[in-house]
């Protein structure tokens, strides 16, 4: 008899469990940080990326075999981001895609992929960019985010790059903040990043297979919060680094305070001409005109002025060598880009006591209806 009663409280206790297993897991499924914006918890080994024909034999690299270089820059504040999402062990947040989502994204991955072609079509740019001492590994660099007014057929971008081109063909992959509303719904400013591989496709966040997401709580593409009251200046501290040992291409949310995060990677197999390292590294202020031929704000849209932090601002940009060796861009002879100088502008950051303490540049401007296309 106590045998049967034992049995019988085992198995309540099991179905209880199990239930409660079954809540939890519901619980935690999806997270919905807006009406249009919600993430779904996935089996990290399940993501949809992996489905991409290329990948079909890859292996998931969970860390990269690397620590990020420069934390001797840090600096004391930072911003800290109060985590919104938090996938159990084993799962990763991967956004959500409506119909619209995915039709906006290959429309305007198709448009504008890459920094690289400055001469294209009703698109403006104003940053750095290096050849020199090529082939390299990878760049990170901290830039200052904004707050942007942009029309639903326009966008406005700061970002990293690496890059190569061979006669018409570009492989590419760029990370930092970007403000699209005919992407993202409304004028919010999200951490972005794009990639123009192989097949020469061009692809934003996850709305097309390719980007691997190992982190469960960071995030490839969300809307960017403010700091809170003494943690700094709002900004993004980004990387885009290439794995020695797997050739893969991670980034990184390199953060002023507390361990860093590797929010994931670009698959080596992805790419044909950047597989094994780059013949350019840049970053760079970008706009995309409407149709009509009015171009949109950049950077805090504003022109640079001689109160470097009133203006739109980058600095602490680092390079990863042809030796994997981080090397302060101060080292390489850096072109300057700037294609529109009556709506932008560029200036060259004042030298501080440290590299730290210098903003490499400023840049920016209000765009209009006279930047030409």
């Amino acid at each position: 008899m106590n045998s049967v009663v034992k049995l019988l409280a085992f198995i309540f206790i099991f179905t209880i469990s199990a239930v409660r297993s079954r809540e939890i897991e519901e619980d935690v499924k999806f997270f919905k940080l807006n009406e249009k914006v919600i993430y779904d918890c996935v089996d990290i080994h399940k993501q949809p990326s992996l489905s991409h024909p290329l990948l079909h034999n890859h292996k998931i690299q969970i860390e990269p075999s690397f620590s990020i270089p420069n934390p001797k820059y840090k600096g004391k504040k930072g911003n800290k981001i109060k985590r919104t999402i938090d996938c159990p062990n084993g799962m990763v947040p991967i956004q959500r895609n409506t119909n619209e989502y995915v039709a906006n994204g290959k429309y305007w991955a198709e448009k504008h992929s890459t920094p690289l072609t400055v001469e294209s079509h009703e698109t403006h740019f104003a940053g750095v960019r290096t050849q020199d001492k090529s082939p390299y590994h990878g760049l990170a660099a901290w830039m200052s985010v904004h707050d942007l007014n942009v029309s639903n057929d326009q966008i406005s971008y700061t970002a990293i790059y690496v890059e190569s081109g061979v006669n018409n063909k570009v492989n590419s992959i760029q990370t930092g903040w970007m403000v699209n509303p005919s992407l993202f719904g409304d004028n919010r400013i999200e951490v972005s990043n794009g990639r123009a591989g192989a097949n020469g496709a061009g692809c934003y966040n996850t709305i097309c297979p390719g980007f691997v997401q190992v982190s469960k709580t960071d995030l490839l593409s969300a809307p960017f919060p403010y700091p809170g009251k003494g943690q700094g200046e709002r900004a993004v501290y980004t990387s885009i680094l290439q794995d020695k040992i797997t050739g893969n291409w991670w980034t990184t949310d390199v953060k002023y305070s507390g361990p860093d995060t590797h929010i994931g990677y670009w698959p080596k197999e992805l790419f044909d001409l950047i597989a094994n390292s780059v013949d350019m590294v840049g970053v760079t202020g970008a706009v995309r005109a409407s149709s009509s031929g009015i171009s949109p704000p950049m950077g805090n849209g504003l022109l640079p002025t001689e109160d470097e932090k009133a203006s739109a601002h980058v600095k602490n940009l680092e390079i990863l060598d042809s030796e994997f060796i981080v090397q302060e861009s101060n080292k390489y002879n850096l072109e300057k880009v700037l294609d529109n100088n009556k709506c932008y502008g560029l200036k060259d950051g004042k030298k501080g006591i440290s590299f730290k303490e210098s903003i490499l540049f400023t840049y920016g401007g209000p765009g209009g209806d006279s930047c030409g296309i």
